[in-house]
């Protein structure tokens, strides 16, 4: 039986249930935070990630997929802390987010720098997911990068390592991208010429547009259209986003979309409290307390949300023929 990786161990693919595609735990500036500790409060943000993942588990919600990577903060020690305390599935990524850069320290080696030399970002990745993440034994279960209003020489590169990594193992890939910027194809193009099958891509944000033209030429390429801003309602109104959902879903696509909310327990872009007056829909069970109701008034069916929440992530953590 296909496994995927979790925080707590392998699963069997089949046992993921009802997933939430794209969550954050936590995103964090680890240097910022290690420089000025007066910052954090280690004890309560873990007890904070507990109890919103438990209300999370109330409403049935079985699996989490958590793509903090490098460039998100993201500690792996401190996700294991908190799912030994919460019966959930949480699904790691290896990658690295940066919408320009490369970071310094791989400036200047690797293909094409001043000191050449293998792609250090290809060792990080296959290590993360075919040995562990940062010593602990706990390995990436798919790939992250992103890509904002263009193809940055640092961008490219980092979705250069992530379609070779993917060939190398098989890891689907989660692709941060603009839908105003219309990113997605761009992505796409790249990682098509490197060989990826689009099949295995989630185009996260795709949600952020109601330009259905865009969105077909999407999923027409063969990804998977990642809706999953849900309460981030600056960006897109809920309503808007719930009409598109819904027209895909009539016209036969809901296999080819994936819901969430890109929310988080703690987000260190955000002083204390400007998050939760700011957006105040944008917390993991809007999608269930508030949006799955009004999916279904908008015509989408149990069997079209069962899809989208179950059918779909299981058939993206499971390995091509």
């Amino acid at each position: 039986m296909t496994q995927v990786q979790t925080v707590r161990g392998p699963v069997p693919v089949e046992d993921l249930g009802t997933v939430l595609m794209h969550e954050h735990v936590f995103v964090l500036d680890e240097e910022y935070r290690r420089n000025h500790p007066e910052t954090w409060d280690e004890d309560a943000a873990v007890a904070d990630a507990v109890q919103r993942l438990r209300a999370l588990v109330e409403r049935g919600v079985t699996t989490i997929v958590d793509p903090t990577v490098i460039g998100l903060g993201r500690d792996i020690e401190r996700v294991a802390r908190v799912n030994a305390l919460v019966d959930i599935k949480i699904i790691p990524a290896t990658g690295l987010y940066t919408l320009r850069d490369i970071p310094l320290h791989l400036r200047y080696h690797g293909p094409g720098t001043l000191l050449g030399g293998p792609e250090r970002l290809v060792e990080m990745f296959e290590q993360d997911i075919t040995v562990g993440i940062s010593g602990t034994g706990i390995k990436a279960a798919f790939l992250k990068c992103a890509i904002e209003e263009e193809l940055t020489p640092g961008v490219e590169r980092v979705l250069d390592a992530v379609a070779e990594t993917h060939a190398r193992t098989g890891a689907p890939i989660t692709v941060h991208t603009s839908a105003p910027h219309r990113t997605g194809l761009v992505a796409q193009e790249v990682l098509r010429r490197r060989g990826v099958d689009l099949g295995k891509v989630v185009l996260g944000h795709s949600g952020d547009s109601t330009d259905l033209d865009y969105l077909h030429e999407l999923i027409d390429n063969g990804s998977y259209l990642g809706m999953d801003r849900f309460g981030l309602d600056v960006l897109l109104p809920t309503d808007e986003r719930v009409t598109t959902v819904a027209k895909l879903a009539a016209e036969g696509l809901a296999d080819r979309m994936v819901l969430s909310h890109d929310a988080s327990c703690h987000n260190a872009w955000f002083p204390p409290g400007v998050r939760e007056a700011a957006l105040p829909n944008w917390h993991y069970t809007y999608l269930h307390d508030t949006v799955i109701p009004v999916l279904r008034e908008a015509g989408v069916t149990e069997d079209q949300l069962t899809t989208m929440l179950v059918d779909n992530p299981r058939r993206y953590f499971t390995p091509s023929a």
